[in-house]
């Protein structure tokens, strides 16, 4: 009977697991036609265009001005990250300490953005920080006078923190709402300070959300390319601008390519680098509990 049994499970999962197969193909399909195919010839093109070799790569290396932008592109990605963070952390851990009610509010402020065309919210921080808008406005009032942020990177990396605010919220939230409270009150049961406590137990809990949260926004900020362009300027470029402007203006599509297949391997090198740091720290609520 035992043996009856489980035959008959293994032939249900087979069955579901072939239904599943049936689901994920058209899904399957629409990636190897419209994304691997595409990234398969943006990658041949630039080892093979104008030539086949390495040549576009030593170009980039050997060009200033593309080592320049690709380092702004870093940098910024980099800051945009860093400030996001700081700003999601205290509102992603009030969320898991509110109220049900006040929680759905948050949830619905944090969501308000998705509902907003991105091209309006750009065109509305357009305005904020065109010269005599509202931010220099605000600037001049406390003594700082003449800050224009539209066309510099500062401007656009600022519109950028406020594109990739829920993108992190929900990391951490997801993140710090499975940790146990208790912990905490064990550590200051045995003495340690509040702080203290937060710092030893809380937040390396929620290193998992915050080095998630971290890579989607900075991989996510390597590609911008509407906020630089409508908020930025040509002589403070990001990759994708000069990416558009070699494809677009130039027909360089070799030197394109070989842009996007650099930020490509940035982006699986970061991956790489926070999957195999997020497991171990994943395990640490397991750890804890079984000290």
């Amino acid at each position: 009977m035992a043996t009856a049994s489980s035959d008959t499970i293994r032939v249900r999962r087979t069955a579901v697991r072939a239904w599943v197969g049936w689901f994920v193909l058209p899904a399957t399909a629409l990636l190897l036609v419209f994304f691997f195919y595409p990234l398969v010839i943006i990658i041949w093109r630039s080892f093979s265009d104008p030539q086949v070799g390495l040549s576009n790569y030593t170009a980039l290396l050997n060009d200033d001005v593309s080592v320049r932008v690709l380092a702004r592109t870093l940098y910024t990605a980099l800051i945009v990250a860093l400030c996001t963070l700081l700003i999601s952390y205290p509102y992603a851990y009030a969320m898991t300490k509110a109220g049900r009610r006040a929680r759905g509010v948050m949830t619905v402020l944090v969501l308000l953005p998705f509902w907003t065309s991105l091209m309006a919210r750009n065109f509305a921080w357009y305005l904020l920080e065109q010269r005599g808008g509202l931010i220099e406005q605000l600037l001049a009032a406390v003594g700082i006078p003449g800050v224009v942020l539209l066309g510099s990177v500062t401007g656009a990396a600022v519109a950028m923190v406020q594109v990739m605010l829920p993108y992190m919220v929900l990391s951490l939230y997801s993140s710090m709402e499975n940790i146990d409270r208790r912990l905490l009150d064990a550590a200051c049961s045995l003495g340690a300070p509040r702080l203290t406590a937060f710092r030893k137990v809380y937040l390396p809990l929620s290193l998992p959300g915050v080095l998630s949260g971290f890579s989607l926004v900075f991989i996510m900020t390597l590609g911008f390319y509407i906020t630089p362009t409508l908020l930025g300027s040509p002589q403070q470029a990001l990759v994708s601008q000069l990416i558009a402007s070699r494809v677009n203006g130039l027909l360089d599509f070799g030197g394109g390519g070989a842009l996007g297949a650099v930020l490509l391997v940035i982006t699986l090198l970061v991956l790489f680098t926070v999957g195999r740091t997020v497991r171990p720290a994943a395990a640490l609520p397991q750890a804890v509990d079984r000290g």
